[in-house]
C-alpha cells in the first residue's frame, strides 16, 4: 500500500470483521511538533496477547482467502522507516486500537492519500457501523483546526434512505471534502 489512507481502510475493515459496532478513525497532523498520528479504535472482539503478537508477523493472518497478512506489518515498517512506530492495544472481548506515528516531514513518509474517499467508502460499505472520523491539523504556530464526523446525526436524518442513493452520496462526499480539504491544504503551505 502506497498511502496511509489505504492502511486505515484495511485496518477498519479488520475492525468490521472483528464484529465492531463502533469504530473511530483519527488523523492528527501536527506541523509544530512534526508528527503525523493515525489510529483506528474499535469495540470489536479484541485479541488475545498471543494473537496481538502474531498480528505483527506478515506471515500470519486469520483470513482464509490468503496465507499472509501484510496490512499491519507493512504499516509498522512504513512508520518505523519515517522515525515513527506502531502500537497495538487490545483486550479480548473489549476491542482494539492500532496507532501509527510518523515524522511528518520525513522524506520516506508515505502520503496520507485521499482520506475523504476512504471515509466515504467505509460509510457506505458498512452502514450498520457507528463511524466517527476525526481529522485535526495543527499548524507551525500551534493553531489547531478539526473536522469531525459522527455519523449518528447523518443516519438519523436519512432514516431508511440509503447512502448509496446518488444525491445522498454526492451530498455526503461534498460534506467530507468540504471539511477535510481546507485542513489538508494547511499541511502543504
Amino acid at each position: 500500500m502506497r498511502e496511509i489512507a489505504l492502511h486505515l481502510l484495511d485496518i477498519a475493515e479488520n475492525s468490521v470483521a472483528a464484529q465492531s459496532h463502533n469504530i473511530c478513525i483519527a488523523i492528527y497532523e501536527n506541523l509544530q511538533s512534526d508528527l503525523l498520528s493515525v489510529s483506528v479504535t474499535d469495540d470489536g472482539r479484541g485479541m488475545s496477547e498471543q494473537t496481538a503478537k502474531q498480528v505483527l508477523d506478515p506471515f500470519y493472518t486469520t483470513r482464509t482467502t490468503r496465507k499472509v497478512g501484510l496490512g499491519i506489518p507493512l504499516l509498522k515498517l512504513a512508520a518505523e522507516m519515517s522515525d515513527g512506530g506502531l502500537s497495538l492495544v487490545t483486550e479480548l472481548g473489549k476491542g482494539t486500537k492500532v496507532e501509527a506515528t510518523f515524522r511528518h516531514s520525513h522524506i520516506d513518509r508515505m502520503p496520507l492519500g485521499d482520506i475523504s474517499m476512504t471515509f466515504l467508502t467505509l460509510l457506505i460499505s458498512y452502514p450498520h457501523i457507528h463511524w466517527v472520523f476525526i481529522y485535526q491539523v495543527t499548524d507551525k504556530n500551534g493553531q489547531s483546526n478539526e473536522f469531525t464526523l459522527d455519523d449518528v446525526e447523518l443516519k438519523a436524518v436519512l432514516g431508511d434512505t440509503s447512502m448509496t442513493e446518488p444525491s445522498i452520496l454526492k451530498f455526503v462526499r461534498g460534506m467530507l471534502e468540504e471539511g477535510i480539504e481546507p485542513l489538508a491544504l494547511q499541511t502543504v503551505n
